[in-house]
């Protein structure tokens, strides 16, 4: 009896002397630690004439880098690397498509082009190409100080702009970079510059218009040229295309986003919901209706009846939610929602009759049937291409994502046909 409690004795004893041994080999196992990459912009003071002076030059061809937003004109392709420049191909034939120029111009997001006459902002500038030629392009404007956000110092002409920087923290949810410019979660966003290009193609007064995705904060409309930042819309008169000039500014809030014409109306997509702007007056648009949602990044298409607006959430929408909502804009006094449908986190979006094609990021692209709105159809699913704005245009549906540029044939519409694809990195 004595030597089985001793042997009992010894085994716990055992286990007890075995503990701290199991805690130094825990503790010396590696700590995994998890790293997240942003993209954050680090301020940089600029002085006014140093972009002014400088030659907007206009380059070969060349590879394609960080795709931003994407414009079609005749039968040219436009694609712009925001802050850096545009590149111009000729689309006659969307199989294949062939790299033409690229046009340096730093500081610039967006663009709208009107009869041959591109416009492009400029920092604080517009500028007017003509692009009649697309291999002699040939600068004929810069309308300076309409952009004016920028400005710290009008005395000196030293303005604030910004430069893309990669950092790392461990930190998932990491909301503001560390000069209060959002930080873009590289692996959940793919906007490239922080928007935007919506821009129904059509013409006035034999003036003839382009056409861009539903990120837009360029559009065309009635000979004028309008232009959201985050808090402004700006007016310019292009009755004369080659020589545009500034009217006014209109207050609109903040977190304003995107703009799309239709109709003689214009629809700003914001944070905080979509406004309709009656422009019958092109140059003294007047606000009709705001229908309110949720906190969260909003681009938007229309036609006749309804709105298509979708809502998506993460670090740069202050979270938000993850939806399409659809609205009844018969009477743009009073916009109602009809119906809110879940998505995975959607982005730009383009209408094509009954047929909504929806970008959703890192989780693909879908198709709808939209011909009842209270109860859309799936049709299709490309879960491997990552996009972020669509263009249904007249030859191709044209999708750009993170990796670059595809074009689709899509008069079957429940079956997309890959036509070509500009993938980031080759000519």
């Amino acid at each position: 009896m004595k030597r089985l409690l001793q042997s009992s004795l010894a085994s716990k004893m055992g286990i007890w002397a075995l503990l701290p041994m199991i805690f130094i080999f825990s503790a010396c196992e590696d700590e995994v630690v998890t790293t997240y990459s942003y993209r954050t912009q680090v301020p940089v003071m600029l002085q006014v004439n140093t972009f002014r002076q400088a030659d907007i030059i206009i380059e070969p061809g060349r590879q394609l880098e960080s795709p931003g937003k994407i414009y079609i004109y005749d039968d040219y392709l436009f694609i712009s690397e925001p802050d850096k420049g545009i590149h111009i191909l000729d689309n006659s034939n969307p199989a294949a498509p062939r790299n033409i120029n690229f046009i340096n111009i730093p500081g610039t997001v967006d663009l709208a082009i009107n009869s041959n006459i591109l416009y492009a902002d400029n920092y604080v500038d517009l500028l007017a190409f003509d692009i009649s030629n697309p291999r002699d392009i040939k600068l004929v404007k810069r309308e300076t100080d309409v952009f004016p956000n920028l400005y710290t110092n009008e005395q000196t002409g030293t303005i604030v702009t910004y430069k893309d920087t990669l950092i790392t923290s461990v930190d998932p949810d990491m909301m503001m970079g560390h000069w209060g410019r959002p930080a873009i979660r590289i692996d959940f966003m793919f906007d490239g510059a922080v928007t935007q290009f919506a821009n129904a193609k059509g013409s006035s007064g034999g003036q003839s218009y382009g056409q861009g995705g539903s990120m837009a904060r360029f559009t065309l409309q009635n000979e004028h040229l309008y232009a959201v930042d985050h808090h402004q819309l700006r007016v310019f008169d292009v009755s004369t295309a080659a020589d545009p000039t500034f009217l006014k500014e209109v207050p609109l809030g903040w977190g304003i986003e995107t703009i799309f014409p239709f109709d003689n109306k214009l629809f700003i997509g914001s944070m905080t919901g979509m406004f309709i702007y009656d422009a019958s007056v092109p140059a003294s648009p007047k606000m009709m209706s705001h229908y309110e949602h949720v906190t969260a990044c909003d681009p938007v298409v229309v036609n006749e009846k309804y709105a298509f607006v979708t809502l998506r959430s993460g670090v740069a929408c202050r979270m938000g939610v993850d939806e399409l909502h659809i609205l009844d804009i018969e009477d743009p006094y009073k916009p109602k929602l009809l119906k809110a449908y879940p998505m995975s986190n959607p982005h730009g979006l383009g209408l094509s009759g009954e047929h909504l094609y929806l970008a959703e990021g890192r989780f693909g692209l879908k198709s709808y049937d939209v011909s009842d709105v209270m109860n859309i159809l799936p049709l299709e699913h490309l879960e491997a291409l990552k996009s972020v704005d669509i263009i249904p245009g007249p030859k191709s549906l044209i999708v750009i994502g993170p990796d670059g540029v595809c074009q689709f044939n899509y008069t079957q519409k429940d079956k997309l046909q890959r036509l070509s694809c500009i993938s980031v990195g080759i000519n």
